[in-house]
């Protein structure tokens, strides 16, 4: 199971002992107490990334990333998946394939991004009745596939990991 913590809560694993085994050059040095027997400070040097020991968190049960328009919007690169052009954010909707009024659901599966224009001109209607096939099959982003369009913040080396995740299919998918 793959998932971001903050430099807190890894700090509290390596105190506990928890990781198993770390990759990458140091990050981040966190100072701690100065003993009062020896005099010197003690510190810890955290890896981009780390394995622990131990449970695997609740995520790992249901790996499927939460559907938001910001990582909707990621997944489809920011493009119209009708007309084909990109948008910035505040341009984009999110579009449900098969309407909700006709059973279609909220799912990552039925929703892709689209443009107001070509949401509007589809309206409560499927593509094919709409005549504006989509350009792209919409799908469920894996959970490595959600880390690395959702975090803007990714170090090299943790980058480099997470996209030796990934099936082969999903590199070709450009992501």
């Amino acid at each position: 199971m793959l998932d971001w913590i903050n430099w807190q809560e890894a700090t509290c694993l390596y105190a506990r002992g928890a990781v198993a085994w770390t990759l990458g050059d140091p990050c981040l040095h966190v100072h701690g107490a100065t003993s009062r027997r020896t005099g010197l400070r003690s510190g810890l040097d955290l890896h981009p990334i780390i394995a622990t020991r131990g449970h695997a968190r609740s995520r790992a049960i249901d790996p499927t990333p939460n559907l938001t328009n910001t990582a909707l919007f990621a997944r489809d690169a920011q493009l119209c998946l009708y007309c084909g052009q990109q948008f910035s954010r505040p341009h984009l909707t999110r579009d449900h394939v098969m309407p909700l009024s006709k059973g279609g659901r909220d799912v990552w599966e039925n929703v892709v991004s689209a443009c107001f224009h070509c949401n509007s001109r589809k309206a409560n209607r499927t593509p094919q009745q709409a005549n504006m096939p989509l350009l792209a099959v919409p799908y469920r982003p894996s959970w490595i596939e959600h880390l690395i369009l959702s975090n803007r913040n990714i170090l090299a080396d943790q980058m480099a990991f997470l996209k030796a995740q990934l099936p082969k299919s999903a590199l070709r998918r450009g992501t």
